[in-house]
C-alpha cells in the first residue's frame, strides 16, 4: 500500500521484549508489580501441538495451563487482546528465554509512578515481590528509587 505524502501514518503497535533466564518467573513478578495480567496462550499452544507445528519440548505447564517454554507476556488488563490466541494488542511486556544472565546496566528501563506520597509503600510492596533497592536518588530534578527485579533488570520508582 502506498502512502500519500499528506496522510498521517497510523501509530505502530509495539511491545517491550525483556531477555530472561526464567521468563515465567519474570512474568509473574512484573504482572504483580504492574497489576497486569499474565497472558494465557494455552488455546494457541494446544492448537499448535495438535497440528504438529510445535514440539512438546517447546511447552511447559504454567499455572495449570499449557504455555510456551521460552516466552510469555504480561498485558495491561484494560487493553484489547486476541481471545483465540491470548495475545495482547496493547501495552505488553514479553519475556523471552536467553541462556545468559544479565551482566551490564540496562540501556532501557521502566519508570513506575505509583502516585503522590505512595513511593515508599510501593517500594516495600515490590521488595516483598522479590525486587531489591539499588539506591535512592535525591537530586534537584526529583527523587526516585532505583530497583532491580529478581533477575537484576533495573527500573525506577518515582
Amino acid at each position: 500500500m502506498t502512502q500519500t505524502p499528506d496522510a498521517t501514518p497510523a501509530p505502530l503497535h509495539w511491545k517491550l521484549v525483556v531477555d530472561a533466564t526464567d521468563p515465567h518467573a519474570q512474568a509473574d513478578f512484573w504482572a504483580a508489580a504492574l497489576h497486569y495480567e499474565v497472558e494465557d496462550n494455552s488455546a494457541l499452544v494446544e492448537r499448535l501441538l495438535e497440528l504438529g507445528a510445535l514440539p512438546g519440548e517447546a511447552t511447559v505447564e504454567f499455572h495449570g495451563r499449557a504455555a510456551f517454554r521460552d516466552l510469555i507476556a504480561v498485558r495491561h488488563p484494560d487493553d484489547p487482546y486476541d481471545k483465540e490466541r491470548g495475545i495482547g494488542l496493547g501495552r505488553r511486556l514479553l519475556f523471552q528465554r536467553v541462556p545468559e544472565a544479565k551482566t551490564v546496566k540496562n540501556r532501557l528501563h521502566l519508570d513506575l509512578h505509583p502516585g503522590e506520597g505512595r513511593r515508599a509503600d510501593e517500594v516495600e510492596r515490590l521488595k516483598r515481590l522479590g525486587a531489591r533497592v539499588l539506591r535512592e536518588v535525591r537530586e534537584p530534578s526529583g527523587e526516585w528509587v532505583v530497583m532491580a527485579d529478581p533477575e537484576g533488570n533495573e527500573y525506577c520508582v518515582a
